[in-house]
């Protein structure tokens, strides 16, 4: 076996134990975390790593190993422009071994610098329901190989699992939380209609009327005193009597 043949089957013996415990943590906030902390001590070179996430129509940093890389990106946030970017727009790696002398990134990159960065790998996630990507920070110039790169886009790809897993879970939650106000207004519903036919017996009852009748005394005496009809009904049911309109 090749030396390159013997880091590749390295390499995929790590993410195997590593997958186990990136998706142990029961949150998505956490899998984030996890990923970034995984990233930065196991790729070889990196000295900060975060993910940028799209929220709405702006950039926003959801989880960093190290305050320095939340920093950074902020920057490209504000002069929309950086491999960050870039990679989340155009679903790519974007790799700048050389951010003094990187004319793609021309603001950019002198920013970075003097906050201590020389060299930048940005994956996009891979998810088609959020735009992001994991950036990867090193303070030497030309600090990823291919291996690193490859390590690079392996836990981007963990990354874009879990966001996808909370775009699922949020557009389930939403459902269900649609499905139960429709079962609670209908179980309000049905029971106002209870209370309003209990009201409407006691007034066939005891004014010797129809129910419509009856109906038409709780709607009048609902709209001369600005109440809601279920509970001029439950005035009704509790006391026998009709509320006083005078």
């Amino acid at each position: 076996m090749s030396t390159r043949e013997a880091e590749y089957a390295e390499l995929a013996i790590t993410f195997a134990e590593i997958s186990q415990l990136l998706f142990e943590d029961r949150t998505v906030q956490g899998t984030l975390q996890r990923i970034v902390n995984f990233a930065r001590t196991t790729i070889d070179g990196c000295d900060a790593a975060s993910i940028s996430t799209k929220v709405g129509d702006e950039f926003v940093t959801s989880v960093y190993s190290d305050e320095i890389a939340s920093e950074i990106d902020q920057f490209q946030y504000l002069l929309n422009e950086g491999p960050c970017l870039d990679a989340a727009r155009e679903d790519s790696l974007q790799y700048c071994p050389d951010l003094i002398n990187d004319p793609r990134w021309p603001s950019f990159g002198p920013e970075a610098v003097s906050r201590g960065m020389r060299s930048l790998l940005a994956c996009r996630l891979t998810t088609e329901k959020t735009f992001g990507s994991l950036n990867l920070y090193a303070r030497t110039d030309d600090a990823y190989d291919s291996l690193g790169r490859t390590k690079a886009v392996i836990f981007a790809a963990h990354a874009g699992v879990a966001l996808r897993a909370v775009g699922d879970l949020h557009d389930v939650t939403s459902m269900l939380n649609e499905e139960m106000a429709r079962v609670a207004n209908l179980e309000g519903a049905i029971a106002s209609r209870q209370l309003i036919g209990q009201a409407e017996g006691i007034l066939i009852e005891r004014e010797r009327i129809t129910a419509d009748e009856a109906y038409e005394i709780l709607k009048k005496t609902s709209q001369h005193l600005n109440l809601k009809l279920r509970n001029v009904a439950q005035y009704v049911v509790e006391t026998g009597e009709v509320p006083d309109v005078s």
